[in-house]
């Protein structure tokens, strides 16, 4: 039982093809990039072989994702000698809005009410749509399923998801916290809960996604109940290039004194922000380390504004869950970047964490206990998966399977 997953966004295709059958084993991935620009290049791995490149005119997401298919069944580079073998696809689908509280059977009318959200994420529900007729056209009558960033978090109370801003906003435009990087969220906790043999059910877990976006998310006893994006992935925590919380009133100042538009307002918000905007280096942490041991301080403060952020939220979402169990840290920065989980970690004993430096120190991309034998909140690095959530998302629904974690 072979699953392509498929993740597109406007100018790129991240795919995945699992075997399903047993145990899950990843059987080729990769990355097609530059869709509708000069040299679009895709980067290739199947199982047991090197990473290949190639580059090429790809004008848009059909014809991208007939190449990958191509190359699925490529005699030297492939792992499928027929198409025929793809059972099912799973897609990301970045935003579900209201509508959708699980993973779908893809229909006519889940494509409606994924067209529907395009208001809601411009930026990613057009390229995931474009990915789901692309495969329709390809492989017409393979069944497919829409995993969304957004439908773990539909468990959120109206407290937590409402603004204080006039009500007929969210009755006229649905204006209210979504949340994403649910896949994630939801992966990680669970994965964490089996390495430990705790009760994902019955504990209260923070998960930490930091990545080029990044987020936090207060889970209780199996549901979220709270999450650090809201109505876009620009709220929130600091992260790469996005500006996270910030007083409007800031926002009113700059349209005004840099005279922006909309857009112009969007590109500040959204590109020349965050880590990137403060220390003035680049958007990736590990620059920002090496710029602060050669004594840059603004890449310094980048780094420990990072670090604030994420601790002051791990500090609120254990007052919203009235006590915390568990503290995960995942995605690119969370896996790897020991200097911020120590940062993020640091001072919070008063609520029962022991935070081990030692078993931190150096640790990239494992499952690993970082906190004391002692300490009465565990605190973790879990690495994530979100393709292989997306892929069992899809077997459980095409196949009325059980599959977990």
């Amino acid at each position: 039982m072979k699953v392509l997953v498929l993740n597109c966004g406007s100018s790129s295709i991240k795919y995945q093809l699992l075997d399903m059958s047993g145990e899950p084993d990843l059987l080729a991935k990769g990355l097609l990039e530059r869709i509708g620009l000069k040299d679009s290049e895709l980067g290739h791995q199947a199982k047991g072989k090197e990473k290949v490149k190639w580059i090429r005119e790809i004008p848009d997401h059909t014809q991208g994702i007939d190449w990958i298919l191509q190359t699925l069944v490529d005699k030297e580079h492939g792992v499928l000698t027929s198409l025929n073998e793809i059972s099912a696809v799973g897609h990301r689908v970045a935003h579900g809005g209201e509508n959708f509280t699980q993973s779908a059977l893809i229909t006519e009318k889940t494509k409606k009410d994924i067209e529907a959200c395009i208001e809601l994420a411009p930026l990613h529900n057009p390229a995931n749509l474009k990915g789901i007729l692309a495969m329709e056209k390809l492989l017409p009558g393979v069944p497919m399923v829409a995993v969304f960033d957004t439908s773990f978090h539909q468990t959120m109370p109206p407290e937590a998801y409402m603004y204080a801003i006039p009500y007929e906003y969210y009755e006229k435009y649905k204006i209210r916290r979504y949340a994403f990087h649910g896949t994630s969220h939801k992966y990680v906790a669970q994965k964490a809960c089996k390495i430990l043999d705790l009760d994902f059910n019955k504990i209260n877990i923070i998960t930490c996604h930091l990545g080029n976006g990044a987020s936090v998310a207060a889970i209780k006893q199996g549901k979220s109940i709270d999450s650090s994006m809201g109505y876009t992935p620009v709220e929130g925590l600091m992260m790469g290039t996005r500006v996270g919380d910030v007083d409007p009133g800031v926002l009113l100042f700059l349209l005004h004194k840099e005279k922006l538009d909309c857009n112009g307002l969007n590109n500040v918000i959204n590109k020349k922000s965050g880590v990137l905007g403060v220390s003035g280096v680049s958007m990736d942490m590990r620059d920002l380390h090496t710029a602060m041991e050669q004594g840059n301080k603004r890449a310094e403060l980048a780094l420990k504004m990072y670090a604030y952020r994420v601790k002051k939220y791990i500090g609120a979402y254990a007052a919203v869950l009235g006590g915390v169990d568990l503290i995960i840290f995942t995605g690119g920065i969370g896996e790897n970047d020991y200097v911020i989980r120590r940062w993020s970690c640091e001072g919070l004993e008063y609520m029962g964490v022991k935070f081990d430096p030692e078993k931190n120190f150096g640790v990239k991309g494992k499952d690993i206990v970082i906190s004391t034998d002692d300490s009465k909140v565990k605190v973790m690095a879990v690495t994530t998966n979100e393709e292989l959530v997306i892929a069992m998302d899809t077997v459980n629904i095409v196949f009325s399977k059980n599959v977990v974690i």
